[in-house]
């Protein structure tokens, strides 16, 4: 489910970034502004159960805007209703932005 949303993000796709959302939790989503990211990758850090319907992720998104890097590290959690995952929110661990 992490590395589907970090995709989508890289598309520009609100539409399954929504979809993943948990309801609860769901904002309004306007990518269009961010049309000068530059996504660089991925890292998942680490990936735990921490229940039969949740679970949380560890990342570190890296991505570039105006020639500058930065970088995303989230701990985000994930539960399970009806055999679908859904984002529900994340914490972030750190605050260093700058790569």
């Amino acid at each position: 489910m992490m590395r589907s949303r970090y995709c989508a993000y890289t598309m520009g796709l609100e539409a399954y970034l929504l979809a993943t959302w948990h309801a609860s939790t769901r904002p309004s989503l306007d990518l269009s502004a961010e049309n000068d990211t530059r996504w660089l990758g991925l890292e998942i850090r680490r990936h735990e159960s921490t229940g039969s319907d949740s679970a949380i992720v560890e990342f570190i998104a890296r991505y570039k805007i105006g020639g500058r890097a930065h970088r995303l590290h989230e701990v985000s959690r994930f539960v399970l209703e009806e055999g679908r995952w859904y984002y529900m929110d994340g914490d972030f661990p750190e605050k260093k932005d700058r790569v």
